[in-house]
């Protein structure tokens, strides 16, 4: 019996986020040039995605490609750029087939323009769609993401559109990249690495954190019911008592 059938549909998490880790190594595992590792990555992202579309999760945000990864050897992001560009064409019909609107969090100015094209080109594609919305994180980090949201809420303060004592979380997460995204309930990381990596540091204060010795490439649906699964049997108390939920 799957996974899939022991869980709850009512107890779901409206928001996953996951961090794809493990591809370098499992392509080291292999004998095989890095970039096969993050070509073998495609197929978990489809199987999540499609996943998460079957079972009404409403958000799904990857972890595609930090601001520190700009500093990997020079062939690696170049050969990760083309392998980006080329899994958006050849995702797009089955994206839109599958109601999936696509989003994108991160400084994507960074990106090379052809790629921030093909991306426009996905988002518009899929910007009436009504199921699952697949949330790319491409050259983010949290900390730029905070800092960015500071300097802006300081030039507005300086213009006297914002006073100090009228900041609260609500506002402040109006500049952050994921407005109007609910916070991810459940974070998922692969690989054995058991840390947070700059990603959604502010947005997962209350997220479950889930960790598997899975190499993403090896990452299959199962596999995400299991984590799925293990959210659905932890007791959330949100800073309250047992007795009291």
């Amino acid at each position: 019996m799957s996974l899939k059938e022991k869980l709850n549909p009512d107890k779901l998490p409206k928001h996953v986020a996951i961090i794809m880790d493990g591809n370098g190594r499992w392509a080291r595992k292999k004998g095989v040039a890095r970039v096969l590792g993050h070509r073998s990555g495609v197929t978990p992202v489809r199987e999540v995605v499609e996943a998460s579309g079957e079972l009404g999760i409403q958000y799904l945000t990857l972890y595609a490609f930090s601001t520190e990864n700009w500093g990997r050897p020079v062939e690696e992001v170049k050969a990760l750029m083309g392998l980006l560009v080329a899994t958006v064409k050849n995702e797009t019909a089955r994206l839109v087939k599958n109601n999936v609107r696509l989003h994108t969090i991160g400084d994507v100015g960074m990106l090379p323009e052809s790629i921030r094209k093909e991306i426009d080109h996905l988002i518009e594609k899929t910007k009436n769609n009504t199921g699952l919305n697949l949330v790319l994180a491409l050259s983010y980090s949290s900390r730029w993401e905070i800092l960015k949201a500071v300097r802006a809420i300081m030039d507005e303060a300086s213009a006297g559109k914002i006073k100090s004592e009228d900041l609260t979380q609500e506002i402040f997460g109006n500049y952050l990249e994921t407005k109007n995204i609910p916070d991810p309930e459940l974070l998922i990381r692969t690989s054995g690495e058991q840390r947070i990596s700059n990603f959604l540091l502010y947005q997962i204060a209350y997220a479950e954190l889930y960790f598997t010795p899975k190499l993403w490439p090896d990452f299959r649906k199962e596999d995400y019911y299991a984590a799925l699964l293990e959210f659905q049997n932890r007791e959330r108390r949100f800073g309250k008592t047992s007795e009291q939920l």
